[in-house]
């Protein structure tokens, strides 16, 4: 409870957050409270990949445009409502859909009765891998691992382009005023 009240409060303070640099360190803690969540819930694959990820590499990547662009704040205008109603109705729609879940922990919940058995039964046997976790994700579902790792790898590669060209107009902005 004491990780989701921190969720909520870092969550409020990044939208009342009105400096750039304010929001991506507020990211950040967002992104190792949510890791800390997934370690909490046994999930320590996902807790790793969130930390590295959405902590470590966000971050910097962020903090480094950031620092290539010169960002001048908006001036606050007036509240629209609009966005606090849409908000508040897709939340409202997403409590009302979790009501009908079973409790958390149940083994006899759906997602327990399909595949799951399954791979315990076999997973040894047909991968020759004794952790169930790495079987799954790199024997059973090896395209759908390859897949995550191409869209990271893409967005990387995008995101290494991006900062590469703000350098290059920097440089040829400065060539321009000193040739003046």
């Amino acid at each position: 409870m004491v990780l989701l009240t921190l969720l909520a409060a870092v969550a409020i303070a990044i939208v009342r957050q009105r400096s750039l640099f304010g929001v991506v360190l507020l990211s950040g803690i967002y992104s190792f409270l949510i890791a800390s969540v997934m370690i909490v819930l046994d999930a320590i694959d996902v807790a790793l990949t969130e930390a590295s990820v959405g902590a470590g590499v966000s971050v910097v990547i962020l903090l480094a445009t950031l620092h290539l662009i010169k960002t001048t704040e908006a001036a606050h205008t007036r509240a629209s409502w609009l966005p606090i109603f849409v908000s508040l109705g897709v939340g409202g729609a997403l409590v009302w859909g979790t009501l009908t879940l079973p409790p958390f922990g149940t083994p006899d919940a759906p997602i327990h009765r399909h595949v799951a058995p399954y791979y315990i039964e076999n997973a040894l046997r047909e991968t020759n891998v004794p952790n169930i976790v790495s079987a799954v994700l790199a024997d059973y579902r090896g395209y759908d691992t390859l897949g995550e790792t191409v869209v990271i790898f893409t967005a990387g590669i995008g995101v290494m382009m991006l900062l590469r060209g703000g350098k290059r107009r920097r440089s040829e902005d400065d060539k321009a005023e000193d040739a003046s």
